[in-house]
């Protein structure tokens, strides 16, 4: 997970920079192919799905019922769409409408983010606490009343253009979670589940689905997103059996069947409809978690079996913190605005562009860690 952010910190500033490789970069829509950027938010979605058997287990454990579970995964899918929604809308503020920038919005958003997902110290007043939640969601509530956006001449008011990063992280999970809390550890519930949404995703892009489903938010719809996260869940339980019997081996094996599995259906599924990360592809699913399996078991083999995790210390917060780490851009680009600061040319041009943005994703890890330290925490 941190790696995973560290690199969608990276690939998000890449906008800044000029002169560096195209393979780097977003594919532009309708185009079959993938640059480095369009594999980052499928392998956070494939991460969360990767968490997913852990988290339920341990909130069981602590004596969690189903309903509480459940309860809990639908307050955290509301908490992300949410957040994704605001930030979708401040991409099109409209500054002269709403009488602030765009660096504003997304500044006082992300302050009532964390205002209202703090995990506040058990030690602060709890009608302290309480209050600063509710000045929280108080200040979104007029944001969307006073949004406006858009062109001047074709105002829009708040609404969901699209649902953001976060949304659509939302959705995979509050659909994944489901399954996984009522799929009770059973690894053929599991599996089915993945055909399904992978099956679904071929399906919706084959316009082979009945209109009566027209309501259910694409996200879910189109089976892609699900399936990522899906997967990752499946690769979860695979690899949580073999650790159980300490057979890293059949482990290894297991999962890079998989992996050959998942390119084998890139192949046959991308001639129909390329790759393709803004249209949400059959090819770009099974490519990616491909991709994200083989990261996974990299990472197992150098931290885990190798023992060498103290070499990703460093980054720790960011797999740790990530909803925090993942807002601390915004602040950085508002701040660098308000503060009229110029970054020289020649940082933002070439392969010394590219460390400027790798730095500063690493900058952002290490304010998190500063801010956690101080108390500031967001649990959703």
């Amino acid at each position: 997970r941190a790696h995973t952010m560290i690199l969608m910190i990276f690939v998000n500033d890449l906008w800044s920079l000029k002169g560096i490789p195209a393979w780097l970069e977003h594919v532009e829509r309708g185009v079959d192919g993938m640059g480095l950027a369009d594999t980052v938010f499928p392998a956070f979605l494939f991460i969360v799905g990767l968490s997913l058997p852990y988290a339920i287990d341990t909130r069981r454990s602590k004596g969690d019922t189903d309903l509480q579970l459940v309860w809990h995964v639908v307050f955290r899918s509301i908490a992300l769409i949410v957040m994704g929604v605001f930030l979708v809308n401040g991409e099109s503020v409209n500054v002269h409408a709403i009488g602030m920038s765009r660096s504003s919005f997304y500044t006082i958003c992300c302050i009532c983010f964390i205002l209202i997902w703090n995990r506040y110290p058990f030690s602060l007043n709890k009608y302290i606490a309480m209050t600063l939640q509710g000045i929280g969601i108080l200040t979104l509530l007029i944001m969307a009343y006073l949004y406006r956006g858009g062109e001047d001449d074709k105002l829009e008011y708040f609404s969901k253009h699209w649902w953001g990063i976060l949304g659509l992280i939302g959705w995979a999970y509050l659909v994944s979670g489901l399954i996984t809390i009522y799929a009770k550890n059973n690894m053929y519930t599991i599996i089915g589940a993945w055909v399904f949404f992978a099956a679904l995703s071929i399906f919706h892009h084959a316009h082979l689905l009945p209109s009566f489903i027209s309501w259910i938010p694409e996200s879910i719809r189109g089976g892609t997103l699900t399936g990522l996260t899906m997967g990752g869940v499946l690769t979860s339980f695979i690899f949580r059996y073999y650790r159980e019997r300490k057979d890293d081996k059949s482990m290894l094996i297991v999962l890079l069947s998989f992996t050959a599995l998942l390119i084998i259906l890139t192949f046959i599924t991308r001639p129909y409809w390329g790759i393709a990360k803004l249209g949400a592809t059959p090819a770009w699913l099974f490519i990616c978690s491909a991709f994200t399996i083989l990261l996974f078991i990299a990472i197992y083999w150098l931290a885990d079996v190798n023992g060498k995790s103290s070499w990703f210390t460093m980054i720790m917060p960011a797999g740790t913190d990530t909803l925090l780490c993942y807002l601390i851009p915004y602040f950085a680009y508002a701040a660098t605005r308000a503060l009229g600061v110029h970054i020289p040319e020649v940082m933002l041009y070439g392969s010394v562009g590219l460390i400027k943005s790798f730095l500063f994703a690493l900058l952002c890890v290490g304010i998190t860690k500063f801010l956690t330290r101080m108390g500031i925490k967001l649990k959703i």
